[in-house]
């Protein structure tokens, strides 16, 4: 049963190699905390190598990282389930205002978190990039891409030179395209997303700048990046594509575009306004 992951965890215990232990052992300490850490995370936290812990999986019967989390948070919730939670603290005896007031919550703790993750200088240097670029790529898969999509959405009303491609196969070969000139942006809460990853070690492989827009500090996505912007969402592995993850990344992306129309108001304004004139016909 898939409840009972932490009782195969310890099943287990005797195969695993010294290293694997080390990682038993935090999990089954701390399952509520690992829920939330990506894989470097819990490596460090572990004393091992991100290599251990994708052993660890293995050894699990487990096609990932991803796989294990999901396990795990259903183990969790298995054992709550006089609780009856199903979305964080949102419980299914909640009354509909109730219920309101928690997403209300949910959403504005992500917000307030990801403004105070905000590092001044580091926004400074990726709002440089972007002026600098001959090229802008925003990339992303999965509710990633719905994100990278607005930012180009965003962006192009104000900048020509923005671009993002839905298909991860031309999105690689895109990336793999890029040169020193060139900027891919890149969205993934976990930083854990193989195709995302992939795109990232090609822009960089290429002497393109990167810029991530990730949950972790360190994960295997913020090893390609120039620079590493922090959202602040906590986003369970049943949670997938959560509202609250998606904000806090537009907050971002608002934040990116608001900052590059301010510094050069002067061009943005002009381009702007032919934008602008150029959708008018389509409005009633």
């Amino acid at each position: 049963m898939e409840g009972d992951f932490l009782t195969k965890i310890r099943s287990a215990y005797n195969q695993f190699t010294k290293a694997e232990k080390k990682v038993a052992d935090y999990i089954l300490q701390n399952p509520k905390e690992v829920l939330f850490m990506s894989i470097t995370d819990l490596a460090e936290a572990c004393a091992v190598g991100d290599t251990s812990v994708f052993r660890f999986c293995k050894t699990m019967d487990l096609k990932g990282y991803q796989e294990f989390k999901m396990m795990l948070s259903l183990s969790l919730r298995s054992g709550a389930e006089d609780r009856r939670e199903f979305d964080g603290d949102i419980s299914l005896d909640d009354d509909f205002p109730e219920l309101a007031k928690k997403v209300l919550n949910t959403n504005l703790n992500a917000l307030t978190e990801t403004y105070s993750l905000l590092d001044e200088r580091k926004f400074s240097r990726a709002i440089d990039y972007l002026h600098e670029a001959k090229r802008i790529y925003f990339f992303g898969v999965g509710a990633s891409l719905l994100t990278a999509l607005k930012a180009m959405n965003k962006f192009l009303r104000i900048e020509p030179k923005v671009y993002c491609i839905q298909d991860s196969h031309m999105q690689a070969i895109a990336a793999s395209m890029l040169g020193p000139e060139d900027v891919a942006v890149l969205f993934s809460y976990s930083g854990a997303t193989k195709d995302t990853i992939h795109v990232a070690e090609l822009a960089k492989n290429a002497g393109a700048r990167t810029i991530c827009l990730t949950r972790f500090v360190k994960s295997p996505l913020t090893s390609y990046a120039d620079i590493t912007l922090l959202s602040g969402a906590n986003e369970g592995p049943l949670q997938g594509g959560s509202t609250s993850a998606e904000i806090s990344q537009l907050f971002l992306v608002d934040l990116m575009y608001t900052e590059y129309y301010r510094r050069y108001y002067d061009r943005c304004s002009k381009i702007n306004e032919k934008t602008s004139e150029s959708v008018l016909p389509k409005m009633c």
